[in-house]
């Protein structure tokens, strides 16, 4: 294993990016719309530093793709919300909002990918919880016709809840399985 100073402050920095852009992701998921601006950075951080680290080539692989669907979908938003957004007095039918989608299976597919310590799952089923919590608020207030967008967001608070404690359970399963001293 090499171990020069070199390659100790690339593994430093490495660490560094990935704890701030998975810090960025989480804090920018309180609120999906304008928190884009930091999940977007957060999520180049994250794939930047696993690069820099030189994990496995799937899991550099993985995070890129993360990156880019984000890119992707905040892109879309950022351009529908220029022009007016979507569906209601918009014109524009509420299909292109479908284009916003990569943006939401990236954010989820970096809540769960594997490589992250216990404390980003826990947290991330708490922004699942967010997002039931938001669902339930607006359902209340204005009534199921009307919860359309809030529907997604609680269905992906679900789909991240449930993510998130599988990886938990297979962490501490992984961890039970190895033997002791």
């Amino acid at each position: 294993m090499n171990t020069t100073p070199l390659s100790q402050a690339r593994a430093v920095w490495a660490r560094i990016l990935v704890t701030v852009g998975s810090i960025a992701m989480l804090v920018g998921a309180l609120d999906p719309l304008e928190g884009s601006l930091a999940i977007l950075p957060g999520s180049g951080l994250v794939a930047l530093g696993t690069f820099l680290g030189r994990g496995e080539r799937r899991l550099i692989t993985y995070r890129v793709w993360v990156f880019v669907l984000i890119t992707f979908g905040v892109g879309a938003m950022w351009a529908l919300s220029s022009i007016g957004g979507f569906g209601g007095k918009s014109g524009r039918s509420t299909w292109w909002g479908l284009l916003i989608l990569p943006y939401l299976v990236g954010w989820a597919m970096a809540i769960w990918g594997r490589g992250f310590p216990r404390w980003f799952w826990m947290l991330g089923i708490g922004v699942g919880l967010w997002y039931l919590t938001i669902l339930t608020i607006i359902v209340t207030r204005s009534g199921l016709q009307k919860a359309g967008p809030a529907l997604v967001l609680g269905v992906l608070g679900a789909v991240v809840i449930a993510g998130g404690i599988y990886r938990l359970t297979t962490c501490f399963r992984a961890r039970d399985a190895t033997p002791g001293p």
